[in-house]
């Protein structure tokens, strides 16, 4: 390794349990500070856990390429099934297409690579969540407020940091202001609301009478 190149095993790279500890988050991007696009590796536990979350990239704009590594997946693109054993790549170009893959195999690992074709990469807000919530495991909910408070302040008023920022605050024991972010999260984007609902770390908020859902 020199200054102009670097490599790295993907098992060197500490996992991050994500969605649930359903899946394993490896951050490929921030362990070798590229700059120029996205890259992470992800590891589903079981079969019948997803792989890949389902979402669409039109949003951020992003054309991404999956490639599984090990086991096999099954991708479901805008509906259509494409059956991917390791070794397959799979190119989504248009950032509107609804994408999920499930793991039809314990272990299964896919490597996500995605950025914009017409504008400068920029590192996705999400990573910074996921990142976190190694403090969320371990039940340190302060340093986990710490980090996504760094978050917001990167990126003021996005409603995915305030979010998140109301769970730290909800586990840490700030009621009023988990209540101030979580409504200042749905007003910038109310489909939040169903997931705020179904969310346990809101658990004690929901008896208050400033409870916003």
């Amino acid at each position: 390794m020199t200054d102009a190149w670097t490599s790295i095993q993907l098992s060197e790279i500490e996992p991050i349990p994500v969605v649930n500890d359903t899946l394993l988050w490896r951050p490929v991007r921030r362990a070798l500070d590229i700059g120029a696009f996205g890259i992470n590796s992800y590891v589903a536990h079981s079969a019948g856990d997803d792989v890949v979350e389902e979402h669409t990239e039109s949003a951020l704009g992003h054309e991404e390429v999956y490639v599984v590594l090990s086991g096999r997946a099954t991708f479901i693109l805008d509906g259509e099934v494409l059956d991917a054993s390791a070794g397959t790549v799979v190119f989504i170009r248009d950032v509107n297409v609804k994408r999920r893959a499930g793991a039809e195999e314990d272990g299964t690992s896919v490597l996500a690579i995605g950025g914009p074709r017409e504008s400068r990469y920029e590192p996705s807000a999400w990573e910074d969540f996921f990142f976190a919530e190694r403090h969320r495991r371990a039940e340190d909910y302060l340093a986990y407020l710490t980090e996504l408070t760094a978050a917001l302040e990167r990126r003021p008023d996005h409603p995915g940091a305030l979010y998140h920022i109301a769970c730290a605050e909800a586990l840490a024991g700030l009621p009023d202001e988990a209540i101030a972010h979580l409504r200042r999260a749905l007003e910038l984007r109310p489909e939040l609301a169903e997931h705020a609902r179904a969310d346990e770390d809101f658990a004690p908020l929901r008896q208050r009478p400033d409870w916003p859902l």
